[in-house]
């Protein structure tokens, strides 16, 4: 007789904010992404700036001459918003770098998952942001999907080799 083997490779990503994004369920997401402290938050921005600017100008993108980092002006601390005049050194219609540098990273990530603006009070940037990534094409949601597991503290990406083998009796 003769035996034929056969290897399939599975990837499952450790982190359901990965299958999250790529199925585009924002509430689910919303909720996972809630629970990621403010500083992974920071370090997944931070992987998409680096490695696919082009998403991350489409992330978090500010109004139309909308700036981040205004704690007294609605929507300067609102992923997607922005207000008119922002902080010291915000660019004008800024995305995910500009919400990171300007807002996240500020007072050690307390507007993450909630803003604590004294205007944008108890807006779900987790929420907006989760908005913001199941917008995203299949392919970006694929990448993104990625970074998340690589970048939120305990996501990785676990390879699991699956072999099933048929024999053949002659």
């Amino acid at each position: 007789g003769s035996k034929e083997d056969e290897a399939d490779t599975v990837y499952l990503l450790a982190k359901e904010l990965a299958y999250d994004v790529v199925t585009g369920q924002t509430d689910k997401l919303s909720a996972a992404l809630a629970k990621i402290p403010g500083k992974d938050i920071v370090q997944f921005a931070k992987a998409v700036e680096i490695s696919h600017p082009t998403i991350d100008g489409k992330v978090c993108k500010a109004g139309s001459s909308k700036k981040y980092g205004k704690e007294s002006e609605t929507g300067g601390l609102t992923c997607g918003a922005g207000s008119s005049t922002g902080a010291d050194g915000a660019v004008a219609n800024g995305a995910l770098k500009e919400f990171r540098r300007f807002v996240l990273e500020v007072d050690g990530n307390k507007h993450w998952p909630i803003t604590r603006g004294s205007t944008d009070k108890d807006v779900s940037n987790a929420e907006k942001v989760a908005g913001e990534l199941t917008k995203l094409t299949p392919e970006e949601k694929t990448i993104v999907a990625g970074l998340l597991a690589k970048t939120i503290e305990g996501g990785e990406v676990v390879e699991i080799r699956a072999v099933s083998s048929t024999s053949v009796m002659v």
